[in-house]
């Protein structure tokens, strides 16, 4: 037996269960992976609190729960010699990640994508870049952020917040980043301008860049979207990433699916290099999921939540 996180009706943390399951092992063309750390997203807790958002991801009960994950090979299917018992590896499968193992196809027509993580690199971050790091290089690529642009960025201090900071600094942007005044410190050791979010934002911003805006994402809700608006942005160079979130018309919404063949491993070569950081809010026991979703949710910490396996 080994150990899965499962639930088998849709609600808060309370319905997360630590429980003994089978312990799976690897068909033709896939691979086991011993999970060794998770990393939490909001997607993960609205899934599990949504029936219909479950549904759009292919979730069904009982489930599993997150996404995130890094770990080591420890079994090989036919078909998958591309990867060996040993390699340390980090990816996403939607409903997978917080358990002892998790069996992950490797084919071309493989849902998700399983990559290779670096020496020197702890499993800590592994579990914090799949989702965000691909989130955050489709929101850039969306709106086309080069070294002329000053982009506000909503949420700036969230798992997918401080990835696209930094990308756009890496482009050559000026980032102007919101928060609460307990991130400022924070937000400009990445490189950002930080900025009060609430009633008022546009004013805020423009009194920091009068030259103005010039493109901007809402990693949050749709405040930003709001402001940048106001501030003139063509809405062809807003983006949101919020699911359930309304806004105007002629406004592209950002999916990790949309982004560029190589964004991860681009990323991971930032990270090995120095030129990114990914910084680990707080760690967790597999037995404190409940506890780390109820931290994550509250969308209060300054990088990710990892459960820790």
């Amino acid at each position: 037996m080994s150990r899965a996180v499962i639930y088998k009706e849709f609600g808060g943390p309370d319905v997360l269960t630590v429980t003994d399951v089978p312990e799976p092992h690897a068909g033709p063309g896939e691979v086991r992976v011993r999970v060794t750390a998770a990393g939490l997203n909001p997607m993960d807790w609205i899934i599990a609190a949504q029936p219909e958002a479950a549904e759009v991801w292919g979730v069904s009960l009982p489930a599993g729960f997150g996404s995130d994950f890094a770990g080591v090979v420890d079994e090989v299917g036919e078909g998958s010699e591309q990867f060996s018992r040993g390699d340390r590896v980090f990816g996403g499968a939607i409903a997978k990640a917080a358990a002892d193992y998790a069996i992950i196809e490797t084919g071309p027509s493989a849902l998700y994508e399983l990559h290779r993580l670096p020496d020197g690199i702890s499993d800590e971050i592994g579990a914090a870049l799949a989702t965000p790091g691909l989130t955050a290089a489709a929101t850039l690529d969306t709106i086309g952020v080069g070294p002329s642009d000053t982009v506000l960025v909503g949420g700036a201090a969230g798992g997918v917040g401080v990835l696209t900071v930094q990308l756009a600094r890496l482009a050559g942007a000026r980032v102007i980043g919101t928060g609460s005044a307990s991130t400022f410190d924070f937000l400009r050791s990445i490189g950002a301008e930080p900025v009060t979010y609430g009633p008022g934002l546009a004013d805020r911003v423009r009194a920091l860049a009068p030259e103005g805006v010039t493109a901007a994402a809402d990693l949050f809700g749709a405040e930003t979207v709001e402001a940048a608006l106001e501030l003139g942005v063509p809405k062809q160079r807003i983006t949101w990433i919020a699911a359930g979130v309304t806004v105007p018309d002629g406004i592209r919404w950002s999916t990790g699916s949309e982004a560029a063949p190589g964004a991860l491993e681009k990323i991971i070569r930032a990270v090995s290099a120095g030129d990114i950081i990914v910084p680990i809010a707080a760690t967790f026991s597999l037995e404190q999921v409940r506890d780390a979703v109820q931290l994550q949710a509250g969308r209060h910490t300054h990088g990710k939540i990892v459960v820790a396996l």
